[in-house]
């Protein structure tokens, strides 16, 4: 049977510096991306253990753990490639990724209004969580999510392609309880090449409802 594996970093721990610092870093991926690979693995393999043996009395925790683990583990993975320490700004089409600048404007009126509801469900989230850019396949259109836990309060189908990790691991050894801040410092840092590629990548899957 497959299992997950850990990422490794697309850049060095420095690399997100000032925005996000190295210790950080190291700590969210090399410890907590990795308890959620470990988790989702170890979980699969109880479930293997539940069918050989007809026993589903742990099913219901089994299935929650599952996507706790797993969706924790998609997350991160998009997380550590959202960024660089080249990035920031807005996407632009001088820069190749218009078909990206278009949708945002034409789903959310501006990249200024867009900007905004995505800082805010990022910033607001009660407890841990994440703010999230995603692609919806059935109208076609970009969406902002707001995640609780690691899979809570989502849109089935709805594919991200953005993400702002707002668990107190992602920020608070650099900037306390002042979670705003963090996301406020989010978009120095954010990669919209790899935003366009997935945002493109999202499109070309084909749709959840068939004319």
């Amino acid at each position: 049977m497959a299992v997950y594996t850990l990422p490794e970093l697309p850049y060095d721990y420095t690399a997100l510096e000032p925005v996000i610092d190295p210790q950080i870093v190291e700590l969210h991926h090399d410890k907590h991306h990795a308890a959620y690979v470990k988790g989702a693995n170890d979980t699969l393999e109880q479930l293997a253990e539940a069918r050989d043996k007809e026993a589903w009395g742990a099913i219901n925790g089994l299935e929650k753990n599952l996507a706790f683990h797993l969706s924790g583990h998609i997350l991160h993975s998009i997380y550590w490639n959202n960024m660089t320490g080249d990035g920031g700004g807005e996407p632009l089409e001088k820069d190749g990724v218009g078909e990206l600048a278009d949708a945002i404007a034409e789903s959310f009126g501006s990249f200024a209004k867009f900007k905004a509801q995505l800082t805010k469900a990022s910033a607001t989230t009660q407890g841990s969580g994440w703010g999230v850019l995603a692609y919806e396949p059935v109208s076609g259109r970009l969406i902002v999510e707001q995640v609780y836990d690691h899979q809570g309060n989502v849109g089935q189908g709805s594919v991200p392609i953005l993400v702002f990790d707002a668990w107190e691991h992602a920020f608070y050894l650099q900037y306390k309880n002042q979670k705003v801040d963090f996301i406020e410092a989010m978009w120095q840092v954010v990669n919209w090449q790899d935003v366009a590629k997935r945002y493109a990548q999202a499109k070309e899957r084909t749709p959840l409802i068939a004319p």
